[in-house]
C-alpha cells in the first residue's frame, strides 16, 4: 500500500517547497516560487524553464521570451470597483555577452491577455509593436528592467528601472540602484551585470502610490524606494488581468533570468527563500582558458633555447598579422572598436568564399565573432590620409547608436595600418539592387513586397531627418544600399558618406559626394547637402523600384545616357505612365498604389528643392493620410526638363571629377553592410 502513495506523496511535497499559493475569501491572493522546477507556468516565445529551476526568458539575438502565471487574477472586488493593493517580489539575473554593452530589457507586467504575438522584440521589449505603442487601448502596466539607451523612447540611460502605462515611454524612470538607509546616499547597481538582483514594486489603492525598490540579493530591502509616482491603476487595467514576464533582445545576445518570484493582493508578498534559489550560470562572457601544465622535468639547455626562440618568432609574426593602428584618442570610443583578431578569426582570415561584394574603396565580408556568435557584415576601406580620422571615427560611433527596425546597425569599427574596417548587423537577403536589376535566379519582388520596402525606406529617413537627437544626412539613398532582412523588411544602410547636424544649425558645405542618377541639382552648385537632398534621392529610388530599371541607362541608343526620370515624365505626358512599370510583374499590382509611387517619385525629384516635400509629408502620401498634390503632366514634364538642363542636372555632368564615391559607397555588395 505504501508503494501506491509514496512517490505522488514526493512530488507534492516537491512542489509545495519550491511555491506555495493562498487564497481567501477576503480577496486576498498569494503565491510564492523559489525557483521554478516543477512551477505551473504558461511559457510562450523562446522563454525556458531550465533543469536547475532557472526561468530564461531570452536564449538568442533579436527574441522575445514570455512567462505568465497560468490563471488571470481579479484586481478589483466588483467589476466597477477600483483596483486593489498588490505587492510583488522578483529576483532576476541578467549576462550579457559583452561586459559594457547589452540589449535591450525584461519587464514585470500586468497585462489583460496572454496573446502577444504581434508585439515586437528589440527596444519594444515584447510588449508592444510600432502601432499599438502608447495606445490607450493597451491597458497594459509593466516596470521595465532596461539596459540599453533608445533615444527614440527619450530613455534616461542604458541602466534603468521604469514604470510603463501603455507604452514604452516610461512615465517615470531612474537609473538602477538603491538608497543606503543610514546615509540616504545613493549607490549604482548594473542590471547587465550578471550578478542577482532583487526588485519589489507595491500599489496602494488609497494612496495610489505606485513604489519601486532594488537591491542586491540577500542585502535587506532599503526603505527608500527607488521610484515612487502617484498613479490609478484603475484607469489603465481590465478585469481580470493576467500577471507575468517579458524579456526581449536586440542584435546582441543578453539573458533575461528570473530566479524567484512572489506576488500578493491586498497583502505585501510573500518573502522569498533566498537559500532554495537556483544559481546563475557561471563563465557566461568568457570560457576559462585551460591551465597549462607545469613543467617539472629539467630541460635541456639547447631544446630550451629553441622554444624560447621558436615561440618569440611565432609571437612576432602573430603580432604582425593581428597589428592595428591605436591612439591614445581612441580610448573613449570603448566598445565601439573591434579588436583586428576577432575580425579576422571572423571572417577565416577574410577569405574569398566570405566575400558579399566589391566596391571602387574595399570590399565586404560576412563575418561570424568568435564570442557572441553574431552574423556580421566587415567592410575593409582603404583610408590613406590621417587628417580627419578623429572628426570620422567620431561620426561612425555616434551614428552607430542610431536604432532603427529600418536601418542596418553600425555596430563599430576597427584601425589597422592604411585599412579603416567598419563592422555591421548582417542581412540575411542581401541588397535590393540584385532584386531588381540581377539577370540571375534572383526571384523577382511582388509588388506588395516593394511597396513595403518603400514605405520602410522612408520611415527609416524620417528617423534620421526629424526623429533622433541630430539630424543626419544620409547623402547616398540607392537600391544598391538597401538591405533586406529575414522577413524581407528593407533596411537603409551603409552610413559611410552620412554628415551629422544639430536641429537647426546651418548646413556646412562639403565634398560632393554620392552616386550619380540621385543627385540634386543645388547640390551641384552649391556643394550643400540637406535633407532635401535626400528627398530627391529618394525619389530617384521610388523610380527604380516601381520601374525595375536604373537611374542612368548607359546602353541608350543615342550618343548620351537616357535618365529614368525623363522617361517617365515622358510616359506620363503620352498618358502611358502605367507602361513604366516594371514588366516582370506581369500586370499583378494596385493600380492606386503604382500611380501613387511613380507620381511621388517625381515630385520627390524635382529640381528645384522648395517644390519636394518633406520625407514627413512623404510618409503621409504613402499612408493615405495626405492626397498628393494635383500636377498637369504637361506642364511638370516642361518644367522639370527645362529646368534638369539649366540646373546642371546635365548628360555631360556624368564625368564631373568631384562626382566620385567616398569612403564606405558600394553598390554591387550582395550581403548585409
Amino acid at each position: 500500500m505504501f508503494g501506491k502513495w509514496h512517490t505522488p506523496f514526493l512530488v507534492c511535497l516537491l512542489l509545495f517547497l519550491s511555491s506555495s499559493f493562498v487564497a481567501t475569501n477576503d480577496s486576498r491572493v498569494q503565491f510564492s516560487y523559489s525557483g521554478f522546477g516543477g512551477a505551473n507556468l504558461t511559457l510562450d516565445g523562446v522563454a525556458v524553464v531550465r533543469p536547475d529551476g532557472l526561468l530564461q526568458l531570452t536564449n538568442s539575438t533579436d527574441v522575445k521570451g514570455y512567462a505568465f502565471y497560468p490563471t488571470p487574477l481579479h484586481f478589483r472586488k466588483s467589476p466597477t470597483g477600483k483596483v486593489q493593493s498588490f505587492s510583488v517580489s522578483l529576483v532576476f539575473g541578467i549576462q550579457s555577452d559583452f561586459t559594457d554593452v547589452s540589449v535591450d530589457g525584461m519587464s514585470f507586467f500586468v497585462a489583460p491577455s496572454k496573446n502577444f504575438s504581434s508585439a515586437f522584440a528589440n527596444h519594444f521589449l515584447g510588449l508592444f509593436n510600432d502601432q499599438n505603442d502608447g495606445s490607450s487601448r493597451n491597458h497594459i502596466f509593466a516596470v521595465e528592467l532596461d539596459t540599453f539607451q533608445n533615444s527614440e523612447l527619450n530613455d534616461i540611460d542604458n541602466n534603468h528601472v521604469g514604470f510603463d502605462i501603455n507604452s514604452l515611454f516610461s512615465i517615470k524612470s531612474h537609473s538602477a540602484g538603491f538608497y543606503d538607509d543610514k546615509t540616504n546616499m545613493f549607490t549604482n547597481l548594473t542590471l547587465s551585470s550578471g550578478e542577482p538582483m532583487q526588485l519589489w514594486v507595491d500599489y496602494n489603492e488609497e494612496t495610489l502610490q505606485l513604489n519601486a525598490t532594488l537591491s542586491p540579493l540577500n542585502a535587506n530591502r532599503p526603505l527608500r524606494p527607488l521610484i515612487s509616482s502617484n498613479v490609478n491603476l484603475s484607469n489603465v487595467l481590465e478585469e481580470p488581468s493576467y500577471i507575468g514576464f517579458s524579456g526581449a533582445t536586440g542584435p546582441l545576445n543578453t539573458l533575461y533570468y528570473v530566479l524567484g518570484w512572489s506576488f500578493g493582493m491586498n497583502s505585501p508578498a510573500p518573502a522569498i527563500n533566498i537559500t532554495n534559489l537556483p544559481k546563475l550560470p557561471q563563465n557566461h562572457r568568457r570560457k576559462s582558458r585551460p591551465m597549462v601544465l607545469e613543467i617539472t622535468l629539467p630541460v635541456a639547455t639547447g631544446l630550451f633555447v629553441l622554444v624560447v626562440g621558436t615561440t618569440t618568432v611565432l609571437l612576432i609574426r602573430s603580432r604582425l598579422r593581428y597589428a592595428e593602428v591605436r591612439e591614445d584618442w581612441e580610448a573613449e570610443f570603448g566598445p565601439h572598436r573591434f579588436s583586428y583578431k576577432d575580425l579576422y578569426q571572423a571572417t577565416e582570415g577574410f577569405k574569398n568564399k566570405n566575400l558579399l561584394g566589391t566596391g571602387g574603396f574595399g570590399k565586404v565580408y560576412k563575418g561570424v565573432l568568435p564570442k557572441s556568435k553574431l552574423d556580421i557584415a566587415v567592410k575593409k576601406v582603404s583610408h590613406e590620409s590621417r587628417q580627419g580620422m578623429k572628426e570620422f571615427i567620431t561620426e561612425v560611433v555616434t551614428i552607430g547608436r542610431l536604432r532603427h527596425r529600418n536601418l542596418v546597425q553600425l555596430l563599430g569599427y576597427c584601425r589597422r595600418k592604411d585599412e579603416l574596417i567598419l563592422v555591421y548587423d548582417y542581412m540575411t537577403n542581401g541588397s535590393l539592387d540584385k532584386y531588381l536589376h540581377s539577370e540571375g535566379d534572383m526571384p523577382v519582388l511582388d509588388w506588395t513586397q516593394r511597396f513595403h520596402i518603400i514605405k520602410g525606406v522612408a520611415c527609416g529617413l524620417l528617423y534620421l531627418h526629424e526623429k533622433w537627437e541630430k539630424i543626419v544626412i544620409h547623402r547616398d539613398i540607392k537600391a544598391s544600399n538597401v538591405l533586406l532582412d529575414t522577413d524581407m523588411n528593407g533596411r537603409l544602410g551603409d552610413f559611410g558618406l552620412a554628415r551629422l547636424y544639430d536641429h537647426g544649425s546651418d548646413l556646412q558645405t562639403t565634398h560632393v559626394v554620392g552616386t550619380m542618377g540621385y543627385l540634386a541639382p543645388e547640390l551641384l552648385r552649391t556643394g550643400k547637402s540637406s535633407t532635401l537632398t535626400d528627398v530627391f534621392a529618394y525619389g530617384a529610388f521610388l523610380l527604380e523600384v516601381t520601374c525595375g530599371q536604373r537611374i542612368i541607362n548607359q546602353n541608350n541608343t543615342d550618343d548620351n545616357p537616357c535618365l529614368l526620370v525623363d522617361w517617365v515624365i515622358e510616359h506620363w505626358q503620352n498618358a502611358s505612365l502605367i507602361q513604366t512599370v516594371d514588366r516582370r510583374l506581369q500586370g499583378n499590382y494596385n493600380n492606386d498604389e503604382v500611380n501613387l509611387v511613380l507620381k511621388l517619385g517625381l515630385l520627390c525629384s524635382h529640381p528645384l528643392s522648395t517644390s519636394r516635400p518633406s520625407i514627413r509629408q512623404v510618409m503621409q502620401y504613402l499612408d493615405g493620410d495626405m492626397t498628393l498634390p494635383e500636377i498637369a503632366p504637361t506642364r511638370l514634364s516642361t518644367n522639370m526638363l527645362s529646368m534638369i538642363q539649366h540646373e546642371g542636372f546635365r548628360p555631360s555632368i556624368l564625368s564631373y571629377p568631384d562626382l566620385t564615391t567616398s569612403v564606405g559607397t558600394f553598390s554591387d555588395v550582395s550581403g548585409g553592410r
